[in-house]
């Protein structure tokens, strides 16, 4: 059995002790999260030790919402994700809070997991662990959803956060006219799957 298969067969088995059921499922996050945390813990993704949140924060998030599942602080990839080259880090939590839902205790969670997400160099939805770019816009609509309205030409989600910073910030660095005719449209806009 290859390495590769392996590590899915393991994501596998970690994600059936974290899944939500009827009796446990505390937000449609809880899926989510587990999906992360399975591949997380099984080495895939790029998010680093306690996902990149706060150790106080991440203690919580597992309380919250995988309390009887015994689960480490770090990294098992060895993921070391280097916070101080993300000069625009304040600038995503920012933008990701401006469109939040308002007192939502994962709120913060959710924010602080996506933006360790984004140092990540392979596509957003990869380097959080989720399995699908559909996992991905169904968290961002539900936790950001008008944020996530204003991606209707189904922009890449990791493109799309950074050109909404640039956007607010008046910058606008590419030179066509406008995405349609831009000859970079596939990388922003082509198939992630």
């Amino acid at each position: 059995m290859s390495a590769a298969l392996q590590l899915q067969d393991d994501r596998e088995q970690i994600y059936s002790r974290l899944k939500p059921n009827a009796s446990n499922r505390a937000s449609p996050n809880h899926e989510w999260l587990a999906c992360m945390m399975a591949s997380w813990c099984a080495g895939q993704g790029v998010l680093p030790d306690c996902l990149g949140l706060e150790a106080g924060q991440f203690n919580a998030l597992k309380e919250h919402f995988f309390p009887s599942c015994s689960l480490p602080e770090q990294a098992p990839s060895g993921s070391k994700l280097d916070f101080s080259r993300m000069l625009e880090r304040d600038d995503l939590v920012n933008l990701l809070k401006q469109f939040s839902k308002p007192d939502n205790l994962e709120m913060d969670w959710i924010i602080g997991v996506i933006v360790a997400g984004c140092l990540g160099s392979d596509h957003l939805w990869q380097d959080l662990g989720l399995w699908s770019r559909a996992q991905l816009s169904a968290m961002l609509h539900y936790n950001f959803p008008e944020l996530a309205a204003k991606n209707d030409k189904d922009m890449k989600w990791k493109k799309f956060l950074y050109k909404q910073l640039c956007e607010a910030e008046g910058l606008y660095l590419c030179r066509a006219p406008s995405c349609n005719v831009c000859i970079d449209y596939s990388k922003c806009y082509g198939s992630e799957e």
